[in-house]
């Protein structure tokens, strides 16, 4: 069987995915793992660059996921990048420093193209084969994708800069303390108005919403570690409630209380709850009361197109 791997340079973590297509044109995992590799500080600068320290962990995280994809011997490998690298000053020296380290070309996508291979990967996922008229929410570091589907095709997408990093760095004055209601409220009112701004629809009660990236993972994880179960063995479905009650319980902890928490990755504590208050927002604009969190993301839109020819 073909095979493919592809690595997401993401603003908060750099992951892999590597895939084969069954007989049936099914995806078979072959591989999948992930590197907080945060190499998105400062991204909420007027003029944002990457910096050394940050270039470093990523190039770090990548030549180590190279190193894992040997074993599999996969047909292909592609490296994308997403907001961070997208926006940044200095973007060029980032890719020429990676081929100079690995031989592979990062392949930078915009906006648009983001989204639509988000689009893409929902699409492979068998949970959600049934699923026609949704929205697909994919929160990340540095952005937020949000598509509209109607009959499994995507009839609106839009990235906005609101990803948790970027509106960490904007709104969060003390990184190491419990977060204070006026900063959760602003986090809150900035993202709601990024929404309302656009016109972004709102939704009739029979449309789903799908959630993608980090963030509802570490939900999940996090629900799945307090209920004493596997992840692949919790729900998908996570409700608002739930999340509205984590991210009141995380927020009123300090730094160090957070990075103890199970499920919860200790390089994504301090962004955490930034990015589960911005889904938060998005649920109300959309009159959501639950996300179904799906694993099929930009990783799976970029397999498919590879594996398609």
């Amino acid at each position: 069987m073909p095979s493919v791997a592809v690595i997401d340079i993401g603003s908060n973590s750099i992951k892999i995915l590597i895939v084969a297509r069954g007989e049936h044109g099914e995806f078979a995992p072959l591989l999948s793992e992930t590197i907080e590799a945060r190499i998105s500080e400062g991204i909420s600068h007027d003029n944002p660059y990457l910096s050394e320290a940050g270039m470093r962990r990523g190039l770090s995280a990548i030549r180590e996921l190279i190193a894992l994809s040997i074993p599999c011997n996969p047909d292909h490998l592609q490296l994308v990048a997403t907001s961070a690298v997208r926006d940044a000053s200095n973007r060029e020296a980032f890719q020429d420093a990676t081929f100079e380290a690995t031989g592979h070309r990062i392949k930078i996508l915009s906006g648009t193209e983001e989204a639509n291979l988000i689009g893409k990967g929902i699409t492979c996922d068998p949970a959600l084969t049934d699923l026609h008229d949704f929205q697909l929410f994919d929160l990340g570091g540095g952005s937020l994708e949000c598509l509209s589907f109607a009959n499994r095709r995507i009839d609106r997408a839009e990235s906005f800069q609101l990803g948790c990093v970027r509106l960490f760095e904007k709104f969060i004055t003390d990184r190491n303390s419990p977060l204070g209601a006026s900063e959760l409220q602003n986090i809150y009112d900035f993202s709601l108005k990024t929404l309302r701004e656009c016109d972004w629809p709102q939704s009739p009660a029979t449309t789903h919403a799908i959630g993608t990236g980090g963030t509802l993972a570490t939900v999940r994880a996090i629900t799945a570690e307090r209920n004493r179960q596997s992840f692949e063995d919790g729900s998908p479905i996570l409700t608002i409630a739930e999340i509205q009650t984590l991210r009141d319980e995380l927020a009123s902890l300090s730094l160090e209380a957070r990075q103890h928490i199970p499920g919860l990755p200790p390089a994504r504590a301090d962004v955490f709850p930034t990015a589960l208050t911005t889904l938060l927002a998005v649920a109300a604009h959309g009159g959501f009361s639950a996300y179904h969190h799906s694993l099929y993301n930009l990783r799976y839109g970029v397999a498919a197109e590879l594996l398609a020819g």
